[in-house]
């Protein structure tokens, strides 16, 4: 291994670590503009390349997830740090034009979605809210946000950023929280899955290249490596896997697993993470329409196969109420959605092995087919035994069900959370699908149960995956983890408002889709999202999408709703 373009960049960086920290707001403004500018020049070419390496055109119907979920996402991560950051500049409270309320038990909730009129117009079926840590009180929120900003005269520090191979924007997001939200300067090792993607990223981040702020680097385990245990290195950001974190917090093998049970680490400097896990879907019963089924099939497809499956918030286990008979009809739709779907290749390393390690659990599970591979499914797993579905993130087209009882809904709910919380490996995320009848006339129970589940995002009739592309909330695990016992990590990214004392994100979307939502009551204009895998047009939205959140232009905006209503 060549050190000598790593020792350079870590010279680089120390040398220009304060000068960044207390370079003026104003002039980081211009800097996001220029970053916004240069994804407007390259998202084309960006998406493409994505495509290309995952093993389907630019013309397929796949690529709209990598609009989406690659400059699209991180555009609109610029604009909301952006909009922070000119409200600070103006010496104003971040926080000054965000609802915040108070629950029951005292809890700060500021309500972060929507906040244009464009969120209100496109995402009409969708809210979200933060709630605090319980110590923030409504008096003392303004200093729990953009703490960074409130130090006279910050030293800076060095970050390393060890990138996630699966969504592309992950990497450049992570970049600009640690440069933005926590003032270090940042070295960006990209996964060799997805480093085809650096070229890119060093042409919307050479502002920052050339300025000394930011570099990126490339290889293995050996680069990674090296990058960590460096004293350059002041603090490090990983997305990944628990098993990388602990071998880097604490080494490998049966050493390394003597040190965590120890509470031994070897490594001495400060890591945040996001780490996945394995997701739920609660399912709650009601009277549901073929209709409804049919488009919650949808729903809970995307939900499991977005990607591919190589999402860390990926719906794993959907959980059923006993003698619910929704449940069977819903499971038959969605072994139709899935025949009905195009067919992808599965591009992660080591899907095969992973995929035949859930065979080996579950020899009699659900192989169907899908292109030149298969679907896994399993039911009807036992709730009270442990299981490997509920302990292992399949990380791939793997789905498994159990189903638990309940004498009524509230009995159901107590039992879901329960499970969710003590039964499941991780702490990143959690789905509720419940109809609106059900919604209002359980409405207090629903909330219990939404405040008892310990996950950094809740969704309720959405899938969390689309909290991952609403950039003013923060994104990570439940916190209370440790180093011993990391769960789906410590810490928070994204974060566009710069909460320093969240709790957890609560987003909230639409049962059914735009017109028929009116027959339910629901209120809102949203059709059938571009994250759905049977959303026909979804690679237009996304390119459409991509080039408003780059150009923030109303001019723009009327192309996108088009695309929505006809996908």
């Amino acid at each position: 291994m060549d050190t000598a373009y790593l020792d350079r960049a870590l010279d680089d960086l120390q040398q220009h670590k304060t000068e960044w920290a207390r370079l003026p707001i104003p002039d980081k403004i211009e800097y996001l503009g220029r970053l916004r500018e240069n994804i407007g020049r390259v998202a084309r070419r960006w998406v493409a390349a994505a495509c290309e390496a995952q093993g389907f055109t630019l013309e397929s119907p796949w690529s709209g997830e990598e609009w989406t979920s690659g400059p699209y996402a991180l555009a609109e991560g610029i604009n909301a740090y952006e909009d922070t950051m000119r409200m600070l500049a103006r010496d104003r409270r971040p926080m000054e034009n965000v609802p915040v309320s108070t629950r029951p038990n005292g809890q700060v909730v500021a309500d972060v979605f929507p906040d244009t009129v464009q969120d209100r117009l496109f995402l009409s079926g969708h809210t979200a809210e933060t709630w605090m840590m319980p110590e923030v009180t409504l008096e003392a929120l303004d200093d729990t946000v953009a703490v960074f900003y409130s130090e006279p005269e910050p030293e800076g520090a060095v970050a390393l950023i060890l990138g996630a191979g699966n969504i592309a924007s992950i990497p450049p997001l992570d970049l600009l929280d640690q440069l933005l939200v926590k003032g270090q300067v940042a070295i960006v090792k990209l996964n060799p899955v997805n480093d085809y993607l650096g070229g890119f990223f060093e042409e919307i981040f050479a502002p920052m290249i050339d300025a000394g702020w930011v570099r990126f680097a490339y290889g293995g385990v050996d680069v990674g490596t090296y990058l960590t245990y460096d004293e350059r290195v002041e603090a490090i950001h990983i997305t990944g896997s628990a098993v990388t974190h602990n071998a880097i917090v604490f080494g490998s093998g049966p050493e390394g697993r003597q040190r965590r049970k120890n509470d031994e680490p070897i490594l001495k400097k400060p890591i945040t993470s996001e780490l996945g896990g394995v997701s739920p879907t609660i399912v709650v019963p009601g009277r549901w329409s073929n209709a409804d089924i049919r488009y919650q099939a949808e729903h809970l497809v995307t939900q499991r196969l977005h990607n591919n499956g190589f999402n860390c918030v990926a719906s794993q286990v959907f959980v059923f109420p006993a003698g619910w008979p929704g449940a069977a009809r819903l499971m038959d739709a969605i072994r139709g959605v899935i025949d009905e779907l195009p067919t992808r290749v599965p591009y992660y390393p080591g899907t095969e092995q992973r995929m035949n390690d859930v065979l080996a659990a579950y020899p009699s599970a659900e192989l169907r087919p899908w292109g030149d591979q298969s679907v896994l499914i399993i039911t009807e797993l036992d709730p009270n035994t442990s299981q490997f579905a509920f302990d292992n993130e399949f990380f791939g087209p793997g789905i498994a069900t159990t189903t638990l009882p309940g004498s009524g809904i509230p009995e159901f709910l107590a039992n879901a959370t329960a499970f969710a919380n003590h039964s499941l490996d991780g702490s990143l995320a959690v789905n509720i699908i419940v109809d609106p009848a059900t919604a209002r006339r359980e409405a207090t129970v629903l909330d219990a149960a939404i405040e008892s589940l310990e996950y950094g995002t809740i969704a309720v009739n959405s899938w969390v995956g689309h909290a991952y592309g609403l950039p003013r909330i923060p994104w990570g695990g439940f916190p209370g983890a440790t180093l011993r016992n990391i769960e789906s990590g410590i810490g928070f990214v994204h974060n566009g408002l710069m909460f320093d004392k969240a709790q957890r994100t609560v987003v909230r979307g639409p049962f059914a889709p735009f017109p028929r939502s009116l027959r339910k009551g629901e209120r809102h204009m949203e059709p059938k999202p571009p994250t759905y895998l049977t959303n026909s047009n979804a690679a237009q939205i996304g390119e459409r999408l991509t080039k408003q959140a780059v150009s923030r232009q109303w001019l723009d905006m009327p192309g996108v709703f088009t695309s929505a209503l006809r996908g």
